[in-house]
């Protein structure tokens, strides 16, 4: 935004907007103004910003003014933003869209906001999510259902719908959300925007629990970034990777770099099928477009190998990890494993982890759906009992599961990107997957792939 007036706002990045902070071309206030304005008049029909904390956020944007005004700088002083509902936020509601939590208030910020709030972000409140973080949707009985922009008949993905769904309208330059089924990756491609779900335990999980518990973050489960470009969500994942609390006693954060600088030196797997799902063929057809392009671009593309785990095999061990997580605090669901199973479980992962290991010995990313289908109409009923439809032929809603699960499941970075539109005009995104802890070479390709 360095060199531009507040006119730019809805496109402006938030990069470009530290960097027009620190030039003093624009004023926090300024830019607090104008997110506090473009969230009044769009979000009415969208219901993406469910909790508005503006008397504090003017307070901080009035605060960074001085800071800036003083010299001081960091990373993102003075943007503004909002955070998936989930996270704690001290002062304000963390439901989780349970009715019952409605009015419990944290006390203490989660782990990522206070590392977000030290960089200097101005939090303008929270976004909305399904019950428990448990869909790809976006509604509850707390604060009703988000509508995805380009349709609003339509999903914006869940659980982080709310953080897509104001990014992809310009409410704001970053969000913040979290992961275990697609949660970030979903909403990313329903709307249109860019999210990362990092290595497991990258980045601290504590203060991103249901409202009054305070425990081991789970399993599967990772919390990052939504932004509009690759660009922000390098800048958020290095504000908040590292290890909190008595972990960062001992130990720090040394990601590799990148793997290749060029786009033509990237080994790439294509993942278009698996045996359990269908894939919509408006979405094959983008993931052969974005195939083509890379070899016109000089890159070496597989679409097979047998390097790959057993993709089936695999989603079952997601499956026995991820219901035991889910389950947690609520009514025994039949089947649920016992003790250990669930060790057995670990186990399987530790194989699928390894699988993939040498399969990153022969490729640089794997590129796959997001899900299978672009954004859908909103759903109602239990999710065994939905369906969604692939190519006009009803398939179960839950199969999709496989495209988040495998990568969730070995414990692996994923940046999702844009890739397309439907006939339609609804996006179309994929899943740039790429080796344990080298979260560096998907946002690295990511940013390389954009415009071909």
């Amino acid at each position: 935004m360095t060199k531009t007036s507040i006119d730019d706002y809805a496109t402006a990045g938030a990069g470009q907007m530290a960097a027009a902070l620190a030039a003093r071309t624009v004023s926090a206030v300024e830019l607090f103004e104008a997110a506090t304005q473009r969230i009044e008049a769009l979000d009415g029909p969208i219901k993406a910003v469910v909790v508005r904390d503006f008397d504090r956020a003017r307070d901080a944007a009035k605060a960074a003014d001085t800071a800036l005004a003083r010299g001081e700088r960091a990373p993102l002083l003075g943007v503004p933003m909002t955070v998936k509902e989930a996270f704690n936020v001290a002062g304000l509601p963390t439901t989780w869209g349970l009715e019952a939590a409605r009015g419990w208030i944290a006390t203490t910020d989660a782990a990522a906001v206070a590392r977000l709030k030290a960089a200097g972000a101005v939090i303008l409140g929270k976004t909305n999510v399904p019950p428990m973080l448990s869909d790809w949707q976006s509604a509850n009985p707390v604060y009703g259902r988000t509508n995805n922009p380009h349709d609003l008949s339509r999903s914006p993905g869940g659980s982080s719908g709310g953080s897509a769904a104001a990014l992809a309208t310009g409410m704001v330059p970053l969000e913040f959300g979290s992961d275990i089924g697609g949660s970030i990756r979903v909403p990313s491609a329903f709307c249109g925007v860019f999210g990362h779900k990092p290595s497991y335990d990258l980045v601290p999980q504590r203060g991103h629990t249901p409202p009054g518990l305070d425990g081991v973050g789970p399993a599967l489960n990772v919390v990052g970034p939504l932004a509009r470009s690759v660009d922000d969500l390098i800048l958020a994942l290095d504000v908040v990777a590292g290890p909190a609390d008595q972990e960062a006693t001992g130990y720090r954060v040394d990601l590799p770099a990148p793997r290749h600088g060029r786009l033509a030196a990237f080994r790439v797997l294509m993942l278009q099928s698996h045996p359990l799902a269908k894939v919509d063929s408006e979405v094959l057809g983008a993931l052969d477009r974005l195939a083509g392009n890379l070899e016109t671009a000089g890159v070496a593309v597989s679409r097979q190998s047998d390097l790959l785990p057993d993709l089936a095999a695999a989603h079952g061990v997601y499956l026995a990890i991820l219901m035991t997580v889910m389950s947690r605090g609520g009514p025994r669901p039949p089947g649920l494993i016992d003790a250990h199973q669930y060790l057995g479980a670990l186990d399987g992962q530790l194989a699928i982890r390894r699988r993939w290991g040498a399969l990153f010995e022969a490729f640089d990313v794997v590129i796959a759906p997001t899900l299978g289908v672009a954004a859908f109409p909103h759903k109602d009923g239990e999710w065994n009992e939905r369906t969604l439809t692939v190519d006009g032929q009803e398939t179960p809603f839950a199969a999709q599961l496989v495209w988040p699960g495998l990568v969730t499941v070995a414990n692996l970075p994923a940046t999702a990107v844009p890739i397309g539109k439907t006939r339609g005009g609804l996006p179309i995104g994929a899943q740039i997957i790429g080796p344990y802890l080298e979260d560096r070479t998907t946002l690295a390709f990511a940013k390389l792939i954009q415009g071909l």
